[in-house]
């Protein structure tokens, strides 16, 4: 009657956003600024001036022009700037044919599995990952395969990822800056996994493909730089938002990029733009495209990042909590303090210190925190965070 694995995911709500309808729930019956709610990342930066320019502007141009369809991989005006943006930064030759205008990030990644999807394929995913990421590699028909990233430093495990690589891989997902761990993937790091690709294309005689989700590319800390994962594998496709660096995840806008360096590039664009069809992602929001195209080159308000996460990790060194120090992203990977996390994300509860347990980045025995909340949530949350590690002693 009704497709039952639709049903399922409709039944189970995504456990990060359970959390926060939870926090919302709570701030109304008890008072916001008694719940110290890390669960969604949800920017805390307003946007920069030039968005609000930008809508004011475009809001008074004819309307055919503000609210009409656009082509159905975007304005190419919108995306000629786009490319120029990369050019500028990346040292490319990218024009408008390369890019395809998505509803943020996740419609990037579903399009890109869905054009990539072939009968008994295998998608690997690190470990821990981005929940939502098992949602879209399932729908299209495909196999999620979980590989551990290393333990000492959440960078990729080359061996693990050659012993996982078949002769059904079809792609690996990275995502750097990361989230949830806020780790950023090094160049020495990209060039072992773009050789560990090359070989394993060679042996299997077809192309694996990264997909590199860069939703947080602009906020990074202290001199860390984000490689530009194309530069060192030609088989890439960069799926990208500007709901963090711009402050607007919920104007759903970003883009899927191929490079013309990708195998059968004609193809796999066509695929692309086919699956935006198949899943009905065509033309993405058509005036927060004339925003992206304006406000392309504006800079990310990290500063504002980089003092939450000092004064986060200031109140987990003082408790005595074991954390990973985030190089980008605005997430904090906390040890638990029990094996059971979700166990543990409950007791915090009792505190009212709203954390996401990392079962749902498909591993045990950690939190993520996200710190992209105003910063007075944070000090305020410093004597209940005391009062969680007093309960386990």
């Amino acid at each position: 009657m009704i497709n039952q694995a639709m049903l399922a995911l409709g039944q189970e709500p995504s456990s990060i956003r359970e959390l926060f309808a939870y926090g919302l729930a709570r701030k109304a019956e008890i008072g916001e600024d008694k719940v110290f709610d890390f669960s969604i990342g949800n920017p805390s930066v307003p946007s920069p001036a030039k968005v609000g320019e930008t809508l004011t502007s475009v809001a008074a141009s004819p309307a055919q022009g503000v609210h009409g369809y656009s082509p159905a991989a975007g304005l190419e005006s919108v995306r000629s700037a786009i490319a120029a943006s990369l050019n500028r930064r990346f040292g490319t030759n990218y024009t408008a044919r390369n890019l395809y205008m998505t509803c943020g990030a996740a419609g990037a990644l579903a399009i890109a599995i869905k054009a990539l999807s072939e009968p008994d394929d295998e998608i690997i995913v690190n470990t821990p990952f981005f929940p939502e990421y098992r949602v879209w590699i399932e729908a299209s028909g495909d196999t999620l395969v979980p590989v551990p990233m290393r333990t000492s430093d959440f960078q990729l495990d080359i061996d693990a990822l050659r012993a996982a690589i078949n002769k059904h891989t079809k792609a690996v997902i990275i995502n750097s800056p990361n989230n949830p761990v806020g780790v950023v993937y090094s160049e020495q790091t990209l060039q072992a996994l773009a050789q560990l690709l090359t070989e394993s294309a060679e042996q299997y005689g077809h192309p694996i493909f990264i997909i590199a989700d860069e939703p947080y590319r602009e906020i990074v800390y202290a001199d860390v730089t984000v490689p530009w994962v194309p530069s060192f594998y030609k088989d890439t496709i960069v799926c990208y938002s500007w709901s963090k660096s711009l402050s607007l995840p919920g104007e759903r806008i970003g883009y899927a990029l191929v490079p013309d360096q990708v195998s059968n590039f004609d193809q796999l664009y066509a695929a692309l733009c086919g699956a935006g069809r198949a899943l009905g992602f065509v033309c993405a929001p058509v005036i927060f495209q004339h925003v992206a195209a304006a406000c392309v080159d504006e800079p990310a308000d990290v500063a504002a990042y980089a003092r939450n996460r000092e004064a986060l990790t200031a109140i987990m060194d003082e408790c005595g909590y074991e954390y990973i120090q985030p190089q980008g992203a605005f997430y904090l990977w906390v040890r638990a303090l029990e094996p059971d996390a979700r166990a543990f994300a409950e007791t915090a509860k009792r505190h009212e210190l709203l954390l996401v347990p990392s079962d749902s980045f498909g591993v045990e025995g950690w939190v993520r925190l996200g710190y992209c909340v105003a910063e007075s949530v944070i000090r305020n949350a410093a004597p209940a965070f005391k009062a969680l590690k007093q309960d386990y002693e």
